[in-house]
């Protein structure tokens, strides 16, 4: 049973058990996708009916974020293993699926960062296989999913940012030949080398989004969102409303 935290049902999984979940879904051919919400997202999703009824149609919908976790833990019904961020998420895929000697298809940022990506992923999990890359700067998506069925990858990664990349996959998962597909934001720009993840400290205490702001000021406006999550977080725990 999912942890309900205002209205989108969170799996209570630890990182080791989403990817092992995750692998299964793969090596299954279930045909389904993985979401990681975080506040923002959640927060989103009250006013978008169609985000949240994709996040909650994901095969895994995972806590991005250490908002979530404070929020299920005020409303009762902690998530008991804590945050999954999405790039950690990936990363103990990409193991399972290197000793599989199974593939990926990079989807999402800029010409080139895909690309890259692919390179420094295949150094780094000897045995997983880049299926393809393609940019998210797509109108029509009809090519794209022609790409990607055609390299009939085991996973496809889907960096559009939120809410698109939700969206694009609860439209076009049945017209995809792809077991999984996985929802990981800014993702490509890290595994590319362009961005760099926020020193352990800052991981560790969940503090990640604070680093973020500190390096892009211009995140800041968007990060109003969390203390809204969490004051509605106590409303709700208040009134049950």
């Amino acid at each position: 049973m999912r942890v309900n935290v205002l209205g989108i049902g969170f799996d209570n999984l630890s990182l080791e058990q989403s990817a092992t979940l995750a692998f299964d879904k793969i090596t299954s051919k279930e045909k389904t996708y993985a979401v990681t919400p975080n506040p923002e997202i959640v927060w989103l999703s009250r006013r978008n009916e169609a985000l949240r009824s994709a996040i909650n149609s994901a095969g895994l919908v995972l806590p991005d974020g250490i908002g979530v976790i404070y929020g299920a833990k005020i409303l009762g019904t902690p998530l008991s293993h804590g945050r999954v961020p999405g790039i950690d998420f990936a990363a103990a895929l990409f193991c399972k699926m290197a000793k599989a000697g199974l593939s990926v298809f990079l989807m999402g940022a800029k010409p080139g960062v895909a690309a890259t990506a692919g390179e420094n992923l295949a150094k780094t999990y000897p045995g997983l296989i880049i299926a393809g890359t393609a940019d998210g700067y797509f109108t029509d998506s009809a090519p794209i999913i022609e790409k990607i069925n055609s390299s009939r990858p085991d996973l496809l990664l889907v960096c559009l940012g939120a809410p698109k990349q939700e969206l694009w996959m609860a439209e076009n998962l049945e017209k995809l030949d792809v077991p999984l597909c996985a929802g990981l934001g800014g993702s490509l720009d890290v595994f590319a080398g362009n961005v760099k993840r926020a020193p352990v400290f800052f991981q560790k205490a969940g503090l990640e989004w604070l680093y973020r702001i500190f390096k892009e000021p211009k995140r800041l406006a968007r990060s109003v969102s969390l203390p809204l999550f969490i004051l509605r977080v106590i409303v709700k725990r208040i009134t049950n409303a």
